[in-house]
């Protein structure tokens, strides 16, 4: 088992603003939905292309997570910062 060095200060401190813009992005996001789902319900339940908008929009919900963990990887591990290089993994 190999041990690598932590990722310098710098960089740590730019991905976690990075992954609290992301956080308070999807909290917006599901805000609308909870929003949605507690003042005006007749909202969802119009049926869009055989379905009702809150399957949509929670279809949506859970696409926009795996979206935003993706784009936060890539962020994370550009211009060669990324703690595991060279590790050999």
């Amino acid at each position: 088992m190999s041990s690598t060095p932590p990722p310098p200060r710098q960089a740590r401190a730019r991905n976690a603003r990075l992954g609290l813009w992301f956080f308070a992005f999807y909290c917006i996001l599901y805000a609308g939905f909870m929003g949605l789902t507690a003042f005006s319900f007749e909202t969802l339940a119009r049926p869009v292309a055989g379905v009702n908008w809150a399957i949509l929009y929670g279809m949506g919900l859970i696409v926009a997570a795996l979206v935003l963990a993706v784009i936060y990887m890539i962020l994370c591990t550009k211009d060669g910062d990324h703690h595991d290089k060279g590790a050999g993994i």
